[in-house]
């Protein structure tokens, strides 16, 4: 009896601590014309928008093509189908994400990150947004592509569902929003096709020249050799810091959303001399 009752009262407590977690993630949210998002929080540098900001004029949408891609003959594949064996939990154990039909299923076991390290690069990700839609804003189908662990492209499912803009689909996240929301319907397949260079360092490890990226979504360009401001984060303004890296892993989120992904290649870019 007395274990059941400590059980009860540590279930009871588990619940009070969530409940008191998603209250706190949601205050100083603001709602205009339907978008929820924040303008309590910092301004972005050149922009009169607010991080995170919901007035911020939503990207048009553009109805992609149907070409998936394949990869190379030069390309590492990351996730082919059948294992998982080229990623790792957080702390560098065993994929947590199970196999199913082919796919990783972001459904438990926290963020995973590839075993390898990688600099410049181009990046070829499938992904499908789950069915039946569950939630709306930012909690629904919410995952994310990071780029060396650190640079965010956000995947979502913003098919006829609003979000703050610089947090919809293929936006860099807490920065910059897509040129064109791009999006299928959840249950499709899309993609994501990357090209990435690294921030270039001073001696110190000062960042001389900040990484940038060039994003195709379904086919459609809707991140242009954009300059991430520093490591992507929620809520505050992004920097870099003093002893910026070189070359990083590339990094898959769970965000509580059963994201399916396919198809992952990438290829390191070897500049010709």
């Amino acid at each position: 009896m007395i274990n059941q009752t400590f059980t009860l009262h540590a279930s009871v407590a588990a619940l009070t601590l969530l409940f008191a977690m998603q209250i706190s993630a949601r205050a100083g949210e603001t709602n205009i014309d339907g978008v929820e998002g924040f303008q309590d929080t910092p301004m972005l540098p050149g922009t009169p928008w607010h991080v995170h900001d919901p007035a911020r004029p939503q990207p048009p949408i553009v109805t992609p093509g149907d070409q998936p891609g394949k990869a190379p003959s030069d390309a590492i594949v990351l996730f082919d189908g059948t294992s998982s064996d080229q990623w790792v939990d957080a702390n560098g154990a065993a994929c947590p994400w199970p196999l199913e039909d082919g796919c990783l299923l972001s459904s438990k076991g926290g963020d995973i990150h590839t075993k390898q390290e990688f600099g410049d690069v181009q990046l070829h990700v499938e992904f499908r947004e789950p069915l039946p839609i569950k939630g709306d804003g930012q909690g629904r189908g919410n995952s994310g592509v990071f780029m060396m662990g650190k640079f965010e492209v956000q995947v979502l499912d913003c098919f006829d569902n609003k979000t703050y803009p610089d947090g919809q689909t293929a936006a860099l996240y807490g920065q910059h929003p897509p040129l064109a929301n791009a999006c299928r319907p959840p249950g499709e397949w899309q993609t994501y096709d990357i090209a990435f260079t690294t921030p270039r360092v001073n001696a110190d490890g000062s960042v001389k020249e900040p990484c940038y990226i060039t994003v195709f979504h379904n086919g459609v360009l809707v991140q242009n050799h954009e300059a991430y401001l520093g490591p992507s984060g929620w809520r505050f303004l992004a920097h870099y810091d003093d002893h910026t890296p070189v070359t990083g892993p590339i990094g898959l989120q769970y965000h509580n959303n059963p994201v399916r992904f396919r198809n992952i290649w990438i290829r390191p870019i070897v500049p010709v001399k």
